[in-house]
């Protein structure tokens, strides 16, 4: 993929970013069970920023070369367990996803910039 058909995605996707339907994280609600799981399931703001991560995730994932797709990944891993390790603590998870998507939106500033 051309970098200037890859950023023209990143922009455009980016631009479609709607605000999502409640109670639609990146993961079943339903058949969450692990604390963090419910804790994000059941508050809205925590919900809204793990469809946020996920979607910039997975954006960054079909934009980025390989090299960078297996560090985007191997970041991503890092940061759950650092997620998990918060358990239900609100104002750890919010910390976390701050944290987090501060990184991913730099990401995704920088590959923009790219650009032709």
């Amino acid at each position: 993929m051309s970098k200037p058909l890859a950023a023209a995605l990143v922009l455009a996707a980016l631009t479609s970013l709607a605000p999502p339907p409640a109670r639609a994280a990146s993961f079943p609600c339903d058949r969450a069970e692990a604390p963090d799981e419910t804790a994000i399931c059941a508050h809205l703001a925590l919900n809204d920023r793990d469809v946020e991560m996920a979607t910039r995730f997975e954006i960054l994932k079909s934009v980025l070369p390989m090299g960078g797709q297996a560090k985007l990944r191997d970041d991503q891993e890092a940061w759950l367990t650092e997620r998990r390790a918060c358990g239900g603590d609100v104002g750890c998870l919010t910390a976390a996803y701050e944290t987090r998507l501060k990184v991913l939106r730099g990401v995704l500033a920088e590959f923009a910039k790219q650009g032709p």
